[in-house]
């Protein structure tokens, strides 16, 4: 399975090697309080939430994150 901007957060976060990646890249984030709130929603979805780049979710480095948890699948 190929996962894609439009793959959700809490499919990210269910898969354990996608969840290590993501907490690479994001330190924090699978464990931020406020993560069940966007767990419903797309990469893309949130890249487009100027709230994003405070976390430092950019466009660029969600692709980086997919392309490194596409190899490690």
């Amino acid at each position: 399975m190929t996962l894609t901007p439009e793959t959700t957060l809490g499919t990210l976060l269910d898969n354990p090697q996608a969840k290590a990646v993501l907490d690479q890249y994001l330190p924090g984030v699978s464990s931020h309080p406020m993560i069940a709130m966007v767990k419903g929603m797309t990469l893309a979805n949130l890249i487009a939430m100027p709230q994003a780049a405070q976390f430092g979710l950019t466009k660029e480095k969600a692709e980086q994150i997919l392309a490194e948890i596409n190899e490690r699948l």
